[in-house]
């Protein structure tokens, strides 16, 4: 397969590199799904939750495995299905997906039960610690469960 030439850079700030690697919203949710949540197959984060798009999840599984994120390789059970797994620069995004929970958590109204935030917080480094071990040993165990969409509380709720 050809690959596409990479284009310029807008700029050398590595802030702006990063986020046209990851700057949209499915890329940092598809490595979320696959570091936290054990995801492997295109199905698996399909049912994720999160209502991508089978076109959208296609485009960003091949654009982080451009950049180096995300590698295939063929599943065990059938080697024509692939699984997708997180690399050695892929699982360096642990902290930063981490400090975007906890930001979320704190600033946001999200489904996170009270006091979430501050018991992670709290512990930064066995969770990391805990995710890097998952990687490792290719543990598909969800290290935390999906959250609920939280209820609009009644001050935010339109009125028509």
């Amino acid at each position: 397969m050809l690959k596409k030439p990479q284009k310029p850079r807008r700029s050398g700030c590595p802030v702006s590199i990063s986020l046209e690697l990851l700057g949209d919203r499915w890329s940092l949710l598809i490595v979320r799904d696959m570091m936290v949540r054990g995801c492997r197959t295109f199905r698996e984060f399909q049912r994720s939750g999160e209502g991508i798009a089978t076109n959208i999840l296609a485009d960003r599984l091949r654009k982080l495995e451009a950049g180096g994120i995300v590698a295939t390789e063929p599943a065990a059970e059938d080697g024509r299905s692939a699984h997708y797994r997180l690399t050695e620069k892929g699982i360096a995004l642990a902290p930063v997906l981490l400090e975007l929970l906890l930001w979320g958590a704190r600033h946001e109204e999200t489904g996170a039960p009270c006091g979430f935030a501050e018991a992670m917080a709290g512990k930064r480094e066995a969770v990391l610690a805990e995710t890097y071990r998952r990687w490792e040993q290719r543990d598909p165990t969800p290290l935390l469960p999906p959250f609920q969409t939280p209820t609009q509380s009644p001050k935010r709720r339109k009125t028509r």
